[in-house]
């Protein structure tokens, strides 16, 4: 499922594609994530937190290698509210007059208690509402799975702690292996596994 016209292709791919989400930063302590392509090692894409603390209630930006940003996630969280949301626009945070102005490409809702939570795309021009994703997840088992909202919950990605591929060693809590689906955004992907670890 790829969210045409927004993002840049070479995030999509034709086959499926495996990842690994390192959950440091490349900067000296850091707080964000790295991620690598399985096939060649390069960086896809890098999160870093540079202001103290976690990111609860903070924006998070998801950043090409080079620093482009590709999106950035905003929490929502109301006072005395028993849901918390979360809008995910296309650029940069530092740009804030215009994020105010756009229109997010997903809003996620979460109620308090669930294990899941949904992603609604933005409605169409013609006002019809576009499909979305199902989040579910196992912070004990630290597990993520993305479905379509269809009818048949297509599987678009997933994410698992990762193991050596020789003698299955696991390679750490934070070390995980992320597999996104053809015709998927990587970079929505990674948007939704971010707002999955920080709930």
């Amino acid at each position: 499922m790829e969210i045409k016209g927004e993002l840049s292709s070479n995030i999509c791919s034709s086959s499926p594609v495996r990842l690994t989400v390192w959950c440091k930063s490349l900067l000296f302590h850091g707080d964000g994530y790295t991620v690598f392509d399985d096939s060649d090692g390069r960086i896809v894409f890098r999160v870093d937190n540079y202001a103290p603390g976690r990111w609860k209630n903070k924006d998070m930006v998801l950043m090409g290698p080079k620093g482009h940003v590709y999106l950035t996630i905003r929490h929502c969280k109301k006072i005395l509210s028993f849901t918390e949301s979360w809008k995910i626009y296309k650029g940069d945070r530092d740009t804030y007059s215009s994020i105010l102005l756009k229109e997010p490409l997903l809003r996620v809702t979460k109620d308090s208690g669930n294990l899941t939570c949904t992603a609604s795309m933005a409605s169409g021009i013609d006002g019809s509402e576009k499909s979305g994703f199902r989040l579910s997840w196992s912070r004990c088992e630290e597990w993520s799975k993305i479905h379509t909202l269809a009818s048949d919950e297509q599987l678009v990605a997933e994410i698992n702690r990762k193991f050596s591929n020789s003698n299955k060693i696991l390679l750490g809590e934070d070390v995980l292996t992320l597999t996104v689906q053809p015709g998927m955004d990587q970079a929505i992907v990674m948007a939704l596994i971010m707002i999955t670890k920080s709930i």
